[in-house]
């Protein structure tokens, strides 16, 4: 009697468009026993085995809200977006901070002087079966140095910051809530997420530096380094 095992792997993983909610891994096992001569298409046997292993993805955190939703929530509580020139007399003349939160590793490489980095994503960390199916899927992609919301973003940012601070969200690419042509209700960011999460947890001054650092640099305003 010969012996034929199946096994049928259906990955579930997160779409990068934001697309989809897929919110597990499946996994299939079946084991079939069949007689010489018989098609594999017959009927296994009583001893039959199916596995069933899911992961589940924990509920939608704010920071995974839609753009569309978290845009009318920065309008609403008048975040407003500065460039970087503004950013820099603001941070002189008014004391103003400046929040970067690239990760840590590009904080370390250049930064304006006197900014804070609370970074508001960080590479995955845990190995849950569903940090093992995200992973997966980045390493799809080829990407093999996933991130995550930082879950002590706002924790971090309490213990250095007042609630009625003066602060100037920034990350590399900056992102618009400026309507154009092509993006009628602007760009998403890591700046805007993070001044998103901020007026959410009560911070009244959060302003958004637009154009990001990359502006900053390119304007060849002042930087320094951890290195």
């Amino acid at each position: 009697m010969a012996a034929f095992t199946s096994v049928a792997l259906q990955p579930l993983v997160p779409s990068f468009e934001g697309t989809r909610d897929h919110s597990s891994w499946l996994v299939s096992v079946k084991s079939h026993r069949y007689t010489t001569g018989q098609r594999l298409n017959q009927m296994n046997i009583a001893r039959g085995l199916t596995i069933h292993c899911a992961a589940t993805k924990p509920a939608k955190s704010p920071a995974e809200e839609d753009w569309k939703v978290k845009r009318e929530v920065l309008l609403e509580k008048k975040v407003r977006s500065v460039d970087v020139k503004e950013a820099l007399r603001l941070q002189k003349e008014n004391k103003f901070v400046i929040l970067d939160v690239r990760p840590e590793a590009e904080f370390k490489e250049a930064h304006p002087p006197d900014a804070i980095n609370v970074q508001i994503y960080r590479l995955i960390k845990e190995w849950t079966a569903w940090d093992i199916a995200r992973r997966a899927a980045f390493a799809f992609f080829g990407i093999f140095s996933g991130t995550e919301e930082n879950p002590e973003f706002i924790k971090t940012v309490e213990s250095k910051l007042d609630k009625n601070a003066k602060i100037i969200v920034a990350c590399s690419s900056g992102g618009t809530m400026k309507p154009t042509q092509n993006l009628p209700e602007g760009q998403q960011s890591r700046s805007l997420i993070a001044a998103y999460v901020l007026v959410l947890n009560g911070f009244t001054n959060v302003f958004h530096l637009e154009g990001g650092l990359y502006a900053w640099f390119k304007e060849g305003l002042p930087t320094v380094s951890d290195e």
